[in-house]
């Protein structure tokens, strides 16, 4: 039986950015991913362009950068303008090759097709073999983590994104809060490089996924943007956030349920927890200040979220006062963000 360290589940950015930090300590470090790609998953591309520069990614995967955001309501529209990028666009197919080329060089060990069949406190079944660990298995396996159900975590908010990537670059960053058709979710229009990324995200026990996706579909024809024809995908997005470090088990990304409620994001807090979490397996000591912040963020944003859950009127007047204190920046677009 092989023996490794630390033994992470996924490969997703949390998982990478783990593995990385713990194998530059010298420490061996495998990671299963079930996939046969790293990097892909259903996502609309958006970081907050201040985290691209605190994780230290390279401009030459910024997808596309916008200093003002346009924020659609039934009742008005809003360019708000800042002085630099505000949400960069990346594509997560080469953020996640740029990750595993630092992964390997830093010697992880990388194990495509190979799906975590159970865990236990020592080892984890794959269908290769098990496989043990000496100090801890992180779980960054995403909204439905095999970590996370051997912890017995339940989860109850949960939200659904539904992404289309089409042909061509759309003009502006666009985000459409309708309370009548999203719900407390919204609509998104955000530019790529060679493409644009239409979608929209909503709570599922807010609004079911067939219905997203039929209102999702009305609502860009109506926009002239036909997304019949090309290929709808979807993903589950844990929002429902119980804890992260239950040594030797530790949960990162939406496996830890940090995605924001109100907005979905969750690359940036899967970075940092997964940075997090190998930190505390260097160190327990370690003082989880940033994960910490995210962590009062993410509560402020479900918190958010829940309230728009309401009374239709009161809420869509709710999200019209929301935005006009955007457009007088009265509050900065950081409410939106999970940085």
């Amino acid at each position: 039986m092989e023996t490794f360290d630390v033994v992470i589940i996924g490969a997703g950015p949390g998982g990478l950015q783990c593995a990385t930090i713990l194998a530059r300590q010298g420490l061996s470090v495998l990671v299963v991913e079930r996939g046969d790609t790293i990097g892909a998953k259903v996502c609309a591309g958006g970081i907050p362009y201040h985290a691209l520069q605190e994780l230290n990614i390279p401009p030459d995967l910024h997808e596309a950068s916008f200093a003002d955001q346009m924020v659609v309501t039934p009742w008005q529209r809003a360019r708000i303008r800042y002085g630099e990028p505000v949400i960069t666009t990346v594509d997560r197919r080469r953020l996640g090759a740029w990750q595993l080329s630092k992964a390997m060089q830093a010697g992880v060990i990388i194990r495509k097709k190979t799906p975590a069949m159970a865990v236990d406190d020592h080892t984890v079944d794959t269908p290769s073999g098990r496989i043990a660990y000496r100090r801890a298995l992180v779980g960054a396996d995403g909204s439905a983590s095999m970590v996370r159900r051997a912890l017995g975590l339940g989860t109850r908010q949960i939200g659904t994104g539904i992404n289309y990537q089409v042909p061509g670059q759309w003009p502006e960053m666009e985000w459409h809060l309708d309370k009548k058709r999203f719900s407390s979710g919204y609509a998104w229009i955000f530019p790529h490089r060679d493409t644009t990324s239409v979608g929209a995200y909503a709570d599922r026990n807010d609004l079911a996924a067939t219905t997203l996706k039929v209102r999702l579909l009305a609502w860009a024809k109506e926009r002239g943007i036909e997304l019949h024809g090309h290929r709808a995908q979807a993903a589950a997005i844990n929002c429902d956030y119980r804890g992260w470090n239950f040594n030797p088990y530790f949960l990162v990304g939406d496996a830890a349920g940090l995605a924001s409620g109100f907005t979905g994001e969750g690359i940036y807090p899967a970075i940092i927890s997964g940075e997090t979490a190998a930190q505390t397996i260097l160190d327990p000591d370690y003082q989880a200040t940033r994960l910490n912040q995210l962590i009062t963020r993410q509560e402020l944003h479900n918190r958010l979220q829940k309230f728009y859950t309401g009374n239709k009127v009161v809420c869509q007047i709710s999200l019209e006062m929301l935005v006009l204190a955007l457009r007088w920046k009265v509050i900065g677009f950081e409410v939106m963000e999970m940085y």
